[in-house]
């Protein structure tokens, strides 16, 4: 697996994060987090904006909060909430419908693509493969 290849992006580029890439980078994931610290580093230096959807924030707090540990859920939310948030809503979960027949995606994948779609986002960031079938979005993985 190559570095991750930022290339192309345009200036204040707007990036949806999936879950995987965030929970590594604020678990600091040895092998793991290394990898996405670029898209990081970027948005630090104010060349990207970033965007979660409401599936993001549900999985990021679940490790948290499953331990009981209500400080660290409450710093997540923190920085998951100073971003742009992507809600669900029913033209996003039609539009999710129709990425999950088309391309045989898990529901919260379809959501994931759906959402970057419906934000105009410059790419969806993550560490899952399935979404390389989504040809019309670029995925930085």
């Amino acid at each position: 697996m190559g570095a991750l290849d930022l290339s192309g992006l345009p200036a204040r580029a707007l990036l949806l994060l999936d879950s995987p890439p965030l929970i590594y980078w604020l678990e600091e994931r040895p092998g793991f987090a290394d990898r996405f610290e670029p898209v990081f580093a970027v948005h630090a230096a104010g060349g990207a904006h970033f965007a979660v959807t409401t599936i993001t924030i549900a999985e990021v707090l679940s490790g948290p909060l499953k331990n009981h540990d209500d400080a660290r859920a409450r710093r997540y939310r923190s920085v998951l909430e100073s971003w742009r948030i992507v809600e669900l809503n029913a033209d996003l979960a039609e539009d999710a419908a129709r990425l999950r027949a088309s391309f045989k995606l898990k529901l919260p994948d379809a959501i994931q693509a759906a959402s970057a779609l419906a934000i105009n986002a410059d790419a969806l960031v993550t560490h899952d493969r399935d979404f390389a079938r989504v040809s019309s979005l670029r995925i930085i993985s």
